[in-house]
């Protein structure tokens, strides 16, 4: 199986948060980041005054990767399927 689209959601997840991390004073960047960061999401539920960026991002990364491996999962799966019939 070819992992294109996990290679290529993982860096857009490690791109968003590097983003965030520098230009994060910027309220076009911060708004970016919390409507494409899933775990972000959340987290006010469990903490919302104190937020560990370090946590998020890692979380936002695994996140991505996550995303693009079901992506690469289904891709493979309607393959299979449709040169089984």
């Amino acid at each position: 199986m070819n992992y294109k689209c996990t290679a290529l959601f993982t860096v857009i997840g490690a791109a968003l948060c590097l983003i965030h991390y520098f230009g994060h004073e910027y309220d076009p960047v911060y708004l970016l980041f919390y409507s494409l960061s899933v775990p972000a999401w959340f987290y006010p539920i469990f903490t919302y005054t104190d937020v560990n960026p370090l946590l998020l991002y890692l979380l936002t990364t695994l996140s991505w990767t996550l995303i693009g491996y079901v992506v690469d999962r289904f891709s493979v799966y309607r393959r299979d399927r449709s040169t089984s019939r």
